[in-house]
C-alpha cells in the first residue's frame, strides 16, 4: 500500500552560533554528506513513500537546494508552509509516515513502519538515553516515527489551528490507541535512533550510521568484489565524516585514470596499470559514498568513464588485435556487472576490469604480458559462459 511522508523542518538547532552553514535549523544540519532533512526524505522514499511533504516555517536556501537535489533524483517532494497547503497536498486515500524534526532512525524501522497499516507509533521506554524524545505517557516517549491514517490526519488538521502538527498528531494517535512499536535501548545507545539538535550530535550519529551500513554495499564481481569494495567500505566512512562529496571523488578517479594512460603510453606499463587500479578504487569509493547517503549510484555514462579508461590502457599496453578484442568483451562484461545482469553467477566467476588489470600486473612482473592478455581473454570467455549457462533459481 502506497503512503506519503511528512517531515518536520521548523525547529532551530541547538548550536549557539546559529550554524552559518546550517541556516540555524535542525533540518539543515549537515548529515551524511547532505542536509538532515534530505537524508530523512531519502529514507522515506527508500521505504516506499511516493511523495514527500516538508513542513517548514520559513524556506531557507539550504532547504530549497535540498528539494532541488531530491527532485533531480526522481523523489517527489514539496515544501509546505501552512495548514491550508497541507490539507490541499496531503493524500486522502493513503496513510502518511510522520518523521520528527531532527530525528534519525535506522532504515529498518523506516521499512517496518512503511509496511504497516493504520495508526502506529515508534516508541522507546523512558530512560536517561531517551530524554531528548517527546514524552507520550508516564512510561514511554515517541521515537520520531509515526504512521497516521487519513482519517486521523484530516480530523486533526480540521482543528489544529496554530498548534504543532507533529506533536498534535502523535497525541491524537495515542488517544486513538495506535499500535506501538518499541525500539530497544541498544538502538538509542548505539545511535540507530537519535534526536539531533546540534552539528556535533549530527556528526556523532553519522559515524554510527556509516559504520552500521559498512556491510550493506551492493554485490559486485571479481577483484571489485573481493578487494576494491572492502577497501572502499573501510575508507568511505572517514570521507563521509569529512563531508567529501561523492562527485569530487568520482572526478578524481576519472582524472587519475586519464593520467595513468601517460605511463602506459611511455611503456611504463605496470605503473600505469597500478594507477588505473587506484582509479577504479576511487570510483568504488564514490559509489559507496552515494550508497551511504542513500543516493542511487550512477548507472549512466558517468559510471563507465573510469573503467573505460582502464580498457583504453589495456589496448595501449597490448598493441594488438587480441588486446582490442579483450577490451571489447570486457566492456560488455562491465556493463552486465554494473547493471546487475550477470544472472546467478558468483562474484568469482565474473571477470571485471580490476580483475584483468591485476592479472596483467602479475603477468608483467614475470615478463609475460602478452600471455597474460591471452589468459585474460580465455577467462572472459569462461565468465561469459558461466553467466549464460548457469541455471537460474
Amino acid at each position: 500500500m502506497s503512503f506519503a511522508a511528512i517531515l518536520s523542518a521548523s525547529r532551530a538547532s541547538g548550536d549557539s552560533s546559529g550554524g552559518q552553514s546550517s541556516g540555524g535549523q535542525r533540518a539543515s544540519l549537515h548529515f551524511a554528506g547532505q542536509t538532515l532533512v534530505e537524508y530523512q526524505a531519502r529514507q522515506a522514499a527508500q521505504a516506499g513513500a511516493d511523495r514527500i511533504m516538508i513542513l517548514v516555517s520559513v524556506i531557507t536556501p539550504a532547504l530549497s537546494q535540498a528539494v532541488d537535489r531530491l527532485s533531480a533524483d526522481g523523489i517527489a517532494v514539496a515544501l509546505v508552509r501552512d495548514m491550508v497547503s497541507m490539507v490541499r497536498d496531503a493524500p486522502r486515500d493513503a496513510d502518511v509516515l510522520l518523521v520528527a524534526d531532527g530525528a534519525i532512525v535506522s532504515q529498518a524501522h523506516f521499512e517496518a513502519m512503511g509496511s504497516a497499516e493504520g495508526n502506529a507509533l515508534l516508541v522507546t521506554d523512558d530512560s536517561r538515553a531517551s530524554t531528548p524524545f517527546e514524552r507520550i505517557d508516564a512510561g514511554q516517549r515517541w521515537a520520531g516515527l509515526a504512521r497516521i491514517s487519513p482519517t486521523l490526519l484530516f480530523g486533526t488538521l480540521d482543528m489544529i489551528g496554530d498548534w504543532d502538527l507533529s506533536l498534535t498528531l502523535v497525541r491524537a494517535a495515542v488517544q486513538k490507541g495506535a499500535r506501538r512499536v518499541t525500539v530497544s535501548q541498544d538502538d538509542l545507545l548505539e545511535g540507530r535512533v537519535a534526536l539531533i539538535e546540534t552539528q556535533q550530535q549530527a556528526d556523532l550519529v553519522a559515524q554510527a550510521v556509516t559504520a552500521a551500513g559498512a556491510s550493506s554495499a551492493r554485490a559486485r564481481g571479481g577483484v571489485e568484489h573481493y578487494l576494491l569494495s572492502p577497501l572502499a567500505r573501510m575508507i568511505s566512512p572517514a570521507l563521509m565524516r569529512m563531508q567529501v562529496p561523492a562527485m569530487q571523488v568520482r572526478i578524481a578517479a576519472i582524472a587519475l585514470g586519464a593520467i595513468a594512460l601517460v605511463p602506459v603510453e611511455l611503456l611504463w606499463t605496470l605503473t600505469g596499470f597500478a594507477l588505473l587500479l587506484v582509479a577504479l578504487l576511487l570510483a568504488e569509493i564514490a559509489d559507496r559514498l552515494d550508497e551511504l547517503a542513500l543516493r542511487p549510484p550512477p548507472m549512466g555514462v558517468l559510471a563507465f568513464v573510469t573503467p573505460l579508461l582502464a580498457l583504453i590502457g589495456i589496448v595501449l599496453a597490448g598493441s594488438s588485435t587480441l588486446a582490442a578484442d579483450l577490451a571489447l568483451l570486457l566492456g560488455i562484461m562491465l556493463v552486465a556487472d554494473r547493471w546487475r545482469r550477470t544472472g546467478n553467477a558468483r562474484p568469482w566467476m565474473i571477470v571485471t576490469p580490476g580483475t584483468v588489470l591485476l592479472l596483467l600486473i602479475v603477468a608483467g612482473l614475470v615478463g609475460m604480458l602478452a600471455q597474460g592478455i591471452r589468459v585474460a581473454m580465455l577467462a572472459l570467455i569462461a565468465s561469459a559462459g558461466a553467466i549464460i549457462l548457469r541455471p537460474r533459481d
